[in-house]
């Protein structure tokens, strides 16, 4: 599938560190320049923007952009910077004017992905259930793949994989 923004997504078993990683990318991403969008994906249901949480830390990271969705509901959440407030056709093509979405979740989707592997929480192979999977983020310094292998604990070399992947370079 083609998007018009470039895509990328962060896939997991729960607890391997998606969030922290992705919180990570965001800040570095946005610290170049680059205007980044964050789709999370949940199982369960969740209120938005309460401290602590996932949507709330991507968007205190710098996501000017953040969504989440789950079967019972999905919501945005965009900071105005003093804009005006959208109407709904701007807010319809609002993810167009961002330079990057990532998103966390949607596993079995066909969009490209990282996934992650922390040693001794998740299935090494995992990665192989998954398509379009681009590389993997990991701790396990014995992984061996064919995949380009990314350090979990780095999200500066994982922002700029990202950005050398798709050929952003900041604002």
């Amino acid at each position: 599938m083609s998007y018009s923004t470039p895509l990328l997504g962060f896939t997991a078993p729960s607890g391997t560190g998606k969030t922290t990683l992705m919180e990570g990318v965001i800040a570095q991403l946005t610290r170049s320049g680059l205007c980044v969008a964050a789709i999370k994906h949940g199982h369960h249901p969740a209120d938005p923007d309460i401290p602590g949480k996932d949507t709330y830390r991507f968007r205190q990271a710098g996501a000017e952009t953040v969504m989440f969705a789950s079967k019972e509901r999905w919501f945005m959440i965009q900071e105005l910077k003093n804009r005006p407030e959208p109407n709904l056709a701007e807010q319809i093509e609002r993810l167009k004017e961002h330079d990057l979405i990532l998103v966390e979740g949607y596993k079995n989707d066909d969009h490209p992905k990282i996934v992650l592997h922390r040693r001794g929480r998740s299935d090494p192979l995992f990665y192989q259930q998954l398509t379009n999977v681009v590389a993997l983020a990991s701790d396990d310094p014995k992984l061996e793949v064919k995949l380009p292998l990314l350090p979990l604990g780095d999200p500066v070399s994982v922002a700029r994989f990202i950005q050398e992947r798709l050929g952003l370079s900041g604002g």
